[in-house]
């Protein structure tokens, strides 16, 4: 009898735990808002272009690096990333102008795109059994969510002794220390010999000929915009607009004393929930239409992201927004990375996956940037969140045409 793979392998672990460092990193940037701006007396939008940039350059980076994988080896990849992405950390630590921190935020980008999703799902979705392949992804998608339980807080709490400079310097280091978990990460290459037999540019040719590439490509776009602005921007949202906190309150009593050390908060609880429904997603896309359970996200969002601006800002509207946000946080990601994986096979599943991502991240530059330009224009977010709920609307809807089937004309073994 031929014994069950086992889910939890030696890859899977590693790429856990780089993305956990990566996006702990990664989600602290929206903490850093209000203490870099005071500092230099800066606009809004100043900082916010410097994250909106970082967020494009992960973007573009994020197929480059999958090909880099793809022609170098996974490992390979995941230390030139980790290296730009210390240097990019470190060189803004000692930046003090707005053209600086914009420089900058490229190298980081390109770093979180090298010890990010596109990589790590690759070679995680190649190592993976195709039984244990959607929930592997939805595994690795959470783990994102666990760094971003604790990276916003831990920042918040840093900042309290030591300098926005020396906690970057701090962050440097921590991702270059990644990279002793690296020895462990030896994935097979997961491609039938026919797949190797085809060239990246003729799966590209097939691939671009396809509407429903086109179309998940276009649907994520609204995913980019809405987890980008609500990470970069809704700490300092919920500093700004949320009503007071209770004195002796249960989170006065639990050291949430101030609208500042809720919005830290909020980031991390959406992380929490954000474990159980990646989790969840990467369950039911493997019993399930990964197309229609997409839509069915998307227009949970929207729902939530309408109802949430429609009524006062709240210390408990703010933990209710956070939570059921939370539980549609990365719930797209094993979701579409599969869908790519299923209708395109495995092996460039990086580069295409990673194409599909820059969509992503060019909502999250224009979420990222509109946020705070929108910010300095009306001194606050209403307009930029109400086309949150537009693009939302609209992925649901683009994502219904999508055939969920292998792309004819792929060779397969």
């Amino acid at each position: 009898m031929q014994s069950r793979t086992p889910l939890f392998t030696p890859v899977l672990i590693v790429g856990c735990v780089i993305i956990i460092v990566s996006f702990a990193i990664r989600s602290t940037f929206g903490v850093f808002q209000i203490p870099i701006a005071e500092e230099f007396g800066w606009l809004r939008v100043e900082f916010s272009l410097a994250i909106a940039i970082q967020n494009l350059a992960w973007g573009v980076g994020q197929p480059l690096f999958g090909a880099l994988a793809e022609k170098i080896g996974d490992r390979k990849s995941i230390v030139l990333g980790a290296v730009i992405y210390a240097l990019g950390l470190m060189l803004t630590a000692q930046s003090t102008t707005p053209v600086e921190h914009q420089l900058y935020a490229w190298l980081v980008g390109f770093g979180i795109a090298g010890t990010g999703f596109g990589v790590i799902l690759a070679v995680v979705g190649r190592a993976a059994s195709d039984e244990n392949r959607s929930m592997s992804l939805a595994i690795v998608s959470a783990a994102g969510s666990g760094g971003q339980i604790f990276g916003p807080p831990t920042a918040e709490w840093m900042l309290g002794f030591l300098t926005w400079q020396s906690t970057f310097m701090l962050f440097a280091a921590a991702i270059i220390l990644v990279l002793l978990t690296l020895p462990m990460m030896r994935a097979p290459a997961m491609a039938s010999k026919t797949e190797l037999d085809e060239s990246l540019g003729q799966i590209l040719v097939k691939a671009f000929k396809d509407p429903s590439y086109t179309f998940i490509y276009l649907g994520f776009f609204s995913c980019g915009y809405q987890i980008a602005f609500i990470t970069a921007h809704f700490p300092a949202f919920v500093t700004e607009l949320c009503g007071p906190i209770m004195p002796g309150g249960t989170l006065d009593s639990m050291g949430i004393s101030t609208t500042s050390a809720l919005g830290a908060l909020a980031i991390s609880l959406i992380g929490i929930a954000n474990i159980a429904g990646t989790l969840l997603a990467g369950w039911a896309g493997k019993y399930y239409s990964k197309k229609y359970l997409l839509a069915g996200i998307y227009t949970g969002r929207t729902l939530i992201a309408a109802l949430f601006i429609m009524f006062p800002i709240t210390p408990t509207s703010v933990l209710l927004f956070s939570f059921a946000m939370g539980m549609l946080w990365l719930a797209t990601i094993p979701l579409t990375s599969g869908l790519v994986a299923h209708i395109y096979g495995l092996r460039y599943m990086g580069t295409l996956y990673g194409i599909v991502f820059l969509s992503h991240q060019l909502g999250s530059f224009l979420g990222v940037w509109l946020g705070g330009r929108m910010y300095d224009v009306y001194g606050d977010y209403t307009l930029v969140w109400w086309v949150g709920v537009a693009v939302g609307a609209f992925s649901a809807l683009i994502h219904l045409p999508i055939r969920e089937r292998r792309l004819e004309g792929l060779r397969t073994a």
